[in-house]
């Protein structure tokens, strides 16, 4: 999966600030760190699914993010990010 453009919608980055403490610059440190990239489940137009990107930011913060795969302009739409959960962590160290 080739993603050349991360997005964040204003909305989105508010509620992963006051939610799950996250800053944007952590997500995209994330996805610039080469994460492991999984599909989640069919998105609700054709084409665009969703996908759970986890991995660790330059700081060594263990991360997921959700976001739907735009393909025809390589774009990921960040719709949800939080920090793993101790089962995630313990999979995530696996590979």
């Amino acid at each position: 999966m080739l993603i050349t453009h991360i997005v964040i919608p204003f909305e989105v980055e508010q509620k992963l600030i006051w939610k799950h403490n996250l800053q944007a610059y952590e997500v995209y440190e994330l996805f610039g760190n080469h994460p492991r990239i999984r599909f989640r489940e069919k998105g609700k137009v054709r084409g665009e699914d969703v996908y759970t990107a986890r991995g660790q930011t330059n700081a060594g913060r263990y991360l997921a993010a959700f976001f739907i795969y735009k393909p025809s302009s390589h774009t990921a739409l960040v719709i949800s990010a939080r920090d793993m959960n101790s089962t995630e962590r313990r999979s995530y160290g696996k590979k």
